[in-house]
């Protein structure tokens, strides 16, 4: 098994922090020291071209904030390049409605090694795909992350801004935009305002604090319109996706007695599925969120097979069961309550190797 992101994209909310990740306590412990953001401002100050990278198969919390920060250097004239290491390098459709995209490069248009580059939303290193090699190369790398999985062996990079308290990488960007004097205008509010909302589940999930809605304000205050993000985020999908998701319920599997007694439900979607309905894998991310909603069960788990015959993971729990843990003893990571890993075997063997796992928090 390889290692991958916490198992959500563009399609579905981001991983939840768990609840004592967000106390005041951990907050504390987690705090960035003002020394690492007074260098990695003079790094980005001293730049003659900045380098922004983000996680393949980008979710609204990476893109956003590497667009939001590209799009904030480029207006005050600094050389920006940005991309992110998809072999099959596309923008998910449901992102497409972000502003700074003339920014992106493909990948082999990047540069090998970058006298700066900076990552977002970013847990380990093969996370990068094929810009991995470009930060190894980097002169200085930049780090800017919220995955409590973005530390002990797996950490990198030489300045780390890694905050697993705060609510989405689109924060910690917020705040490195105004340590260096930036404006942010309606463009680079919708960014950080679609990692905002994606990864606080609507502003439904613990994560969801004061501090988080006084964000959304300041960002709604420059003229977005939320609704209009919203819908693009959550209201739109092809009809074929209604044919699959209905396929996946239709085999959808409740274990009452799995995770400890607390109850798992689980199915899964193959690229035979996504065929016969004209899908491309991006589409099906949402499956988690309508999986997740049955009252028995406090993890739920999608296993998606993508175009390369990988079965991709996404694991979320209501609270008991500590999802993250579990997929990073597979290889993956996360959050305690949104995880998730790559497998390279079939659905059921996959669970087999997970069930064990699921232990509480």
């Amino acid at each position: 098994m390889t290692a991958t992101h916490d198992g959500t994209t563009a399609a579905e909310p981001a991983a939840e922090p768990a609840p004592e990740a967000a106390s005041a306590a951990a907050r504390e412990a987690a705090a960035i020291p003002e020394s690492v953001w007074d260098r990695a401002v003079a790094a980005i100050e001293r730049a003659d071209r900045v380098a922004l990278a983000c996680h393949v198969s980008p979710d609204g919390d990476a893109l956003g904030s590497m667009l939001a920060l590209g799009l904030a250097l480029r207006a005050a004239g600094r050389r920006v390049v940005a991309s992110f290491g998809d072999r099959r390098f596309a923008v998910p459709r449901l992102l497409r409605f972000l502003p700074g995209q003339h920014l992106l490069v493909e990948p082999a248009d990047y540069p090998a090694a970058p006298d700066l580059m900076i990552v977002f939303d970013v847990s380990t290193m093969d996370r990068l795909g094929l810009l991995a090699d470009s930060a190894r190369g980097a002169g200085e790398l930049v780090v800017i992350d919220h995955h409590a999985s973005n530390a002990g062996a797996a950490a990198f990079g030489t300045l780390r801004l890694v905050d697993p308290s705060a609510a989405a990488t689109t924060v910690l960007t917020e705040q490195l935009i105004k340590r260096l004097g930036l404006a942010v205008d309606r463009d680079i509010a919708a960014c950080l305002y679609t990692g905002l909302v994606t990864d606080t589940g609507s502003f439904r999930y613990s994560c969801t604090t004061p501090e988080v809605h006084a964000m959304a304000g300041r960002l709604i205050a420059t003229g977005l319109h939320p609704d209009e993000i919203a819908r693009e985020l959550w209201d739109r999908s092809p009809f074929g996706y209604l044919k699959v998701l209905a396929a996946a319920l239709d085999r959808a599997v409740l274990e009452t007695e799995a995770a400890e007694a607390r109850g798992l439900v689980w199915t899964y979607v193959t690229r035979a599925d996504r065929a016969a309905a004209g899908l491309p894998y991006e589409e099906v991310e949402g499956v988690i969120d309508v999986v997740r909603r049955a009252d028995e069960a406090d993890v739920a788990v999608v296993v998606k097979e993508d175009d390369d015959g990988a079965w991709q993971v996404s694991a979320r729990s209501k609270g008991a069961i500590d999802v993250g843990r579990a997929c990073a003893a597979l290889g993956g990571g996360g959050h305690a309550r949104a995880a998730g890993f790559t497998s390279r075997v079939p659905p059921d063997a996959t669970l087999d190797l997970l069930r064990p796992l699921l232990r509480r928090m």
